[in-house]
């Protein structure tokens, strides 16, 4: 008997669909003609143990304990888990062959390999054990997997590092949290203090830009515009470039700060001869922008329709697990394979069906080209978020559903528009010995921009001085009429929003301090991964570190009250930075386990010395004696299958105190 575990029961059912007829239910599985079988997981099954699992006396939160380090790690059965964890338990001492059908990510490797291995599967069967990878639970593409198994053994080393991070998260995440709590305490603050490598530093750009808004002074700055006109009467503005003489009187942005000095330079270029020292016009292309991942689709979802990084996430999982009309939502890449470019009638059929508004845009698609995004080479695990060529009526999906469906169907459909092209042209001139630039942006074709009208405009600011630039060659002469000074005010950062805070989530880079490590940072590197971002959001809101206002995200008092008293390497991304590469590196080949763990296990006495050393006065006189109140899910009846009202949901949607993340 083959035996497929699944990480959930929709997936299950996905793979139990396409194997032979009849089909017969079991408690917690499904048997297939052939006798083959599918069971599944309920996301976790296992979880890592309390630290008192290893040492009564860790029951009690107290310094002297700290750090507490596991010599030999424990896993333990989830509490609403057990029964399904007894039906894997006696049909995996049946079967033959073993197939894992985790999600294919690192924590669903890790997930079902966890099960494998607590099971004591023996050695022989564990090493036969194949993998296969599900990105899209329609009937052709599953089959198409189980038809392009590999072995398990391949995946070892994603599976190393997704335990890696775990047990990583776990000693930072406990020792820390009690550590701070701990001293919260001292000061008369009466809330736990969570502290995880991912959630604080997030904290920690909220606070940081919070306290940069409220301690900014405006200033003003000014800007100065030549107005000209051609022999020929062709009238354009052109914008002032400081020389360096004009420094001292700059900001860091190289806005002038002096209206005197702009003032002394309107009056000399006023009714003065402009020559033109170059000139230039390039047309330019512009190809579509590549499919989705969860993270892109999150802050296009959320500046479009104001959906939180969590309804994203939610919404996705039922397009794809209860109306598969969407892949794999958990991706961290925007490539698609080669082979998929031959289901691109089937699937843009589809979309126009499912999604009235795009069904012009369908049928005007060439489905010859062939963009940029089908690429085996940046295609891993799992590829890019794309529709599914499953035809259904839509009328019944719910408002956000059918939102989220058409971002993602237009960003596939993109791909099969040409190029945006357009020309820019710029005129530089000298103007009575002062450097002024002209420029402007045409639309040539607007290719794939013609499906975004919201996104077919300029974002340019000197661009948007001039519509069209009069033909104008190096050394040609017109005149200036007059100069005209714009005083402007500096304005603060924005607060954070869900679309912006997630977009700083996965460009992390910006805000690493160390250059070095900030030059080894990808664009795709993040704080966090594509499926944990939305947990660790709502995490700080559930731990009141975190607030909304309107559509702002902003800190708490309990929230800059933690991090004024960690220090700076963690509450900056610095750390988790490091680890995401080394912990990418393990997956490669490239790094080992040791080698990531052992720096940090040296490393958690100093931290825990470092909270000591000072108490946390930024908590004293906040009033929170209680944590914020949680949504209570109602009790299960009796006899509901295990699981069931946790399909779809975040694998780590329910974190304890201190846990990953």
């Amino acid at each position: 008997m083959k035996l497929y575990i699944a990480e959930k029961p929709s997936l299950g059912r996905a793979i139990a669909e396409v194997l032979p007829r009849p089909h017969r239910k079991g408690d917690g599985c499904i048997y297939a003609g052939n006798g083959d079988c599918v069971s599944w997981c309920v996301g976790h099954l296992l979880e890592q143990a309390e630290p008192d699992a290893y040492d009564p006396q860790l029951k009690q939160w107290r310094l002297e304990h700290l750090p507490i380090i596991p010599e030999t790690w424990q896993l333990k059965p989830k509490a609403n888990s057990r029964k399904q964890l007894a039906v894997l338990r006696k049909l995996v001492k049946e079967a033959d062959q073993l197939i894992h059908a985790g999600d294919p990510d690192r924590e669903g490797q890790l997930l079902v390999d966890q099960v494998i291995d607590y099971l004591k599967v023996p050695g022989k069967k564990r090493d036969s054990t194949q993998r296969c990878l599900i990105n899209d639970l329609n009937p052709a593409a599953v089959t198409r997997a189980l038809g392009q198994l590999r072995n398990n053994k391949e995946f070892i080393p994603l599976s190393t590092s997704a335990l890696a991070r775990s047990r990583a998260d776990w000693l930072y995440g406990i020792n820390m949290t009690r550590a701070y709590t701990l001293m919260g305490r001292k000061v008369g603050y009466q809330g736990v203090l969570s502290v995880g490598r991912v959630q604080t530093p997030v904290l920690g750009l909220v606070v940081r830009r919070d306290e940069e808004i409220e301690a900014f002074v405006a200033k003003p700055f000014y800007q100065l515009i030549a107005h000209l006109v051609t022999a020929q009467g062709e009238h354009f503005k052109a914008r002032w470039q400081p020389s360096e003489a004009c420094l001292p009187y700059q900001d860091d942005e190289g806005r002038v700060l002096s209206k005197a000095l702009a003032e002394n330079v309107q009056a000399r270029i006023h009714q003065q001869p402009a020559t033109v020292t170059a000139s230039s016009r390039k047309s330019k292309q512009q190809p579509p922008p590549l499919p989705y991942n969860l993270s892109t689709l999150q802050i296009d979802a959320a500046r479009r329709f104001s959906l939180s990084a969590k309804q994203v996430l939610d919404t996705c999982q039922a397009l794809y697990e209860r109306h598969k009309l969407i892949t794999y939502p958990r991706s961290d890449s925007r490539y698609l394979p080669q082979e998929h470019f031959a289901d691109r009638n089937t699937v843009i059929d589809a979309l126009a069906n499912n999604c009235p508004p795009l069904a012009e845009a369908a049928g005007n698609a060439d489905r010859d080209l062939k963009s940029a995004a089908w690429n085996d080479k940046k295609v891993e695990a799992h590829h890019a978020i794309i529709p599914t060529a499953r035809k259904m009526d839509t009328s019944s999906l719910s408002q956000a559903e059918r939102n989220v469906y058409e971002l993602v169907a237009r960003q596939y459909l993109a791909q099969f528009y040409p190029a945006h092209e357009y020309s820019d042209s710029q005129i530089d001139l000298d103007i009575a010995g002062g450097h002024f630039i002209a420029r402007a942006r045409s639309v040539l074709k607007p290719g794939w921009k013609a499906l975004f009208p919201a996104r077919n405009t300029d974002d340019k600011g000197e661009s948007a001085l001039n519509s069209a630039l009069p033909s104008l060659k190096k050394g040609d002469s017109c005149h200036c009429e007059r100069g005209e000074i714009l005083e402007k005010e500096t304005t603060p950062p924005k607060p954070f929003d869900d679309a912006s805070l997630l977009a700083a989530m996965t460009g992390i880079a910006r805000y690493v301090q160390d250059p070095e490590l900030r030059k080894v940072l990808k664009d795709t590197d993040g704080l966090g991964t594509e499926a944990t971002r939305a947990g660790i959001i709502e995490l700080l809101f559930t731990r009141g570190f975190l607030l909304r206002s309107g559509k702002q995200i902003r800190s708490t008092p309990a929230g800059r009250g933690l991090i004024h008293s960690l220090p700076e390497s963690s509450a900056l991304p610095d750390m988790t930075a490091r680890w995401e590469i080394e912990l990418d590196a393990i997956g490669q080949r490239k790094g080992s386990y040791n080698g990531f763990m052992q720096p940090l296990l040296a490393s958690l006495h100093e931290l825990i010395a470092q909270s000591q050393a000072v108490l946390p006065e930024g908590l004293k006189n906040i009033d929170r004696t209680k944590a914020p109140p949680k949504k209570r899910r109602s009790r299960k009846a009796p006899g509901k299958a295990p699981g069931k009202a946790r399909a779809g949901r975040s694998r780590q949607s329910k974190a304890r105190p201190g846990a990953p993340g």
